[in-house]
């Protein structure tokens, strides 16, 4: 099996979680760093997106930012930017089926609907309440985040704004930043049940956290993660690299396991004298990283998920028994290399064309959609909150370094040429179960045969 084969099958950098639309069945965290397998578009540098009519990229640039130089002036948000969106391209199409999860993740709210107490609720671990009202975006702040994530999913949702310019409708939310769902199932069961309605990066099969994209997909300044759109092209040039047939027969995992317990036993894995378990697993320093300039950090060069379908789409390693799961997997791919990687295109496949950041787009604006229709209340500007936009909070401000230049190269130019894709319905019962049932299914039969595996190696010693 090839190197970056099971990279992409079991995944594992500091600059990726471990869940990307999962939750076991139910998991749910949306990122910016993908597998290296993919066959990417390229996407113009400062320019957002392909669906955006090629005409209109040539000839005018809708959104300008306005910025007022001199540290006495204050930034002001622009009046005369588009506030309607009239698409040419009529032509509609479904979202990719992983949408229908935005219907799950708000159905503890779908019959009650979300009251202003509930919301206040969200408050308590909250970072910041987000406000849009007439089209307008308004931020009241509670915290500062870990580094720049705040700022950064702020930028994400003006760039939504100014992609489908007046579409959203008015709405308010409560926003966490960290990583750790913190609204347990539990203790939110039964009719008179009012779960606060908070969103955050991460949700799992026990929390009822509502899952939205993560802020790296518009860059990471911190660890220098370029916006999305340009680590596609990395990736592709990074695949051209090494053909398929000359890779690496091992797993390959570089990160900071010094974040949770899982990573850690991850290291348990490694080449000893004593065992080869098929795997090379590297700690990657973020701070040495930053003083030698990230030139050992391009994703380019080096990934579940509630979309993804396990022997489809990617290999499902044990949590409990990492190393000789991961030795059984490369054995496998080794011994089946046209399976292997067929597998792996599957996955990259799925990646490039269901997970580009027009769906992220996509996936926010039906989220939010869907969950404006359960307020029970106007949304209404709080007195604490300021209106956000790019000249006044964000690239204005920003002089030099990697935040400016992620922003600049994220910024929607022109509103898109087409409305969203059309959100699918939520699953029936029934259906839901089936697709449960497949992926539960295609774990164990790797168990099955991972079991099958061992047992007859240790019979042969």
């Amino acid at each position: 099996m090839k190197k970056t084969y099971l990279k992409h099958f079991y995944g594992g950098s500091n600059q990726q979680k471990l869940c990307m639309f999962s939750k076991k069945a139910k998991v749910t965290c949306l990122v910016a760093t993908f597998c290296a397998f993919a066959v990417w578009t390229y996407i113009f540098a400062g320019v957002s997106f392909p669906f955006i009519h090629k005409d209109r990229l040539q000839n005018q640039e809708d959104f300008l930012l306005k910025c007022i130089q001199g540290k006495s002036f204050k930034q002001k948000c622009p009046r005369d930017n588009p506030t309607t969106h009239n698409p040419t391209n009529l032509n509609n199409h479904v979202c990719p089926s992983y949408f229908r999860w935005i219907h799950e993740d708000l159905k503890p709210w779908r019959e009650k609907g979300i009251t202003r107490n509930m919301l206040k609720k969200a408050k308590k671990t909250a970072h910041f309440k987000l406000v849009i009202v007439d089209g307008k975006m308004y931020v009241e702040k509670y915290r500062k985040s870990i580094q720049t994530r705040d700022v950064f999913t702020l930028w994400g949702i003006l760039q939504l704004l100014r992609l489908y310019p007046g579409k959203l409708p008015d709405l308010e939310l409560m926003f966490d930043c960290e990583d750790k769902p913190v609204v347990p199932l539990d203790k939110f069961q039964g009719p008179n049940a009012s779960p606060p309605p908070l969103f955050r990066y991460c949700s799992d099969q026990w929390s009822l956290d509502i899952v939205f994209p993560d802020w790296s997909f518009w860059g990471w300044a911190e660890t220098n993660i370029k916006p999305w759109n340009n680590i596609l092209k990395d990736i592709k040039e990074g695949n051209k690299k090494t053909k398929w047939k000359d890779r690496v027969p091992y797993a390959y995992w570089k990160g900071n396991p010094y974040v949770a317990p899982t990573r850690q036993n991850l290291l348990q894995c490694n080449v000893t004298l004593e065992n080869d378990w098929n795997t090379l697993i590297y700690i990657q320093d973020w701070i040495q990283e930053s003083n030698q300039g990230f030139n050992k950090s391009n994703l380019g060069d080096q990934c579940t998920h509630r979309g993804m379908v396990p022997l489809q789409h990617y290999w499902p390693i044990r949590n409990n028994s990492k190393c000789t799961s991961l030795k059984f997997a490369v054995e496998w791919g080794n011994n089946h290399t046209h399976k292997a990687q067929s597998i792996g295109e599957a996955g990259s496949k799925f990646i490039q064309e269901d997970l580009d950041m027009k769906n992220v787009y996509n996936y926010m604006f039906h989220l939010l959609n869907e969950y404006a229709k359960l307020l029970k209340f106007k949304p209404t500007i709080p007195r604490g909150a300021v209106e956000i936009c790019p000249e006044k909070l964000m690239a204005c401000d920003v002089i030099g370094g990697n935040k400016m230049r992620f922003m600049e190269e994220s910024m929607v130019k022109v509103p898109s040429d087409s409305n969203p894709c059309t959100i699918p319905p939520p699953y029936e019962p029934l259906a839901l179960e089936e697709f449960l049932g497949r992926k539960a299914n295609s774990v164990m039969q790797v168990e099955i045969w991972e079991d099958e595996y061992w047992q007859s190696k240790n019979k042969g010693q």
